[in-house]
């Protein structure tokens, strides 16, 4: 079995989530707020949402959509919000661009919809992610395997979803390593293909685990 290049460090992962004081009541406020919202809370209201409900493979995958719709009542807003990947964003800033694009168009075409009470405000909140070591460490794909058994769907989460907005850029630690230390790369493409909307984080982890496995037996 091929030795690494350099080891893989999993790491234990813990968002710290801020209220900002930020708060809408209409889809015009939603949109005026996420304009001059901050990174960390676009952050929060996405990429950390998946982490907050990771045991749900149905319903929308942001905060915006979901209170779109369960507040609001705008099903098609919030389809249109949801639909967003963020496996295809390498900044925070083009998030927001798209989330604001969306809302704008929804808005100059549905003009009634803008100042309607929802039933309960939107609070912004940021997150921000501390990380720390874990003791699991590995330099063969069965060591991997066996770590990956192992860390919380915290670790999941911080290497398989929060990585995709640091380098290098819209891609997983999990197959960054495994194609860059251990020249697996059909390996690493299956599993940065993983969806990260229809498995939870654990179905994630058995996807891994479940891709590796042929790798393993040869």
């Amino acid at each position: 079995m091929r030795t690494a290049r350099a080891p893989f460090q999993f790491m234990a992962a813990s968002s710290l989530i801020r209220i900002t004081g930020q708060q809408a009541r209409t889809l015009a406020e939603l949109l005026e707020e996420i304009r001059h919202c901050s990174d960390a809370s676009i952050f929060n209201h996405t990429f950390q949402s998946l982490e907050q409900h990771h045991f749900l493979t149905e319903g929308f995958s942001n905060d915006f959509a979901q209170w779109t719709l369960a507040a609001c009542n705008e099903p098609r807003l919030a389809e249109r919000l949801a639909s967003l990947d963020i496996r295809h964003y390498e900044t925070l800033a083009a998030l927001k661009a798209d989330l604001v694009s969306i809302l704008e168009d929804y808005l100059a075409h549905t003009p009634e919809a803008a100042y309607r009470k929802a039933f309960e405000p939107f609070y912004f909140c940021e997150a921000v992610t501390v990380a720390v070591p874990t003791e699991w460490r590995a330099s063969t794909l069965a060591e991997f395997c066996q770590a990956l058994r192992h860390v919380s769907i915290h670790t999941v989460h911080y290497h398989f979803v929060a990585a995709r907005l640091r380098e290098p850029l819209t891609v997983n630690d999990f197959s960054y390593w495994i194609e860059d230390s251990l020249g697996l790369k059909e390996l690493a493409d299956h599993i940065d293909q993983i969806d990260i909307y229809t498995n939870t984080l654990e179905g994630v982890r058995q996807r891994i685990l479940e891709g590796a496995n042929p790798w393993l037996a040869a």
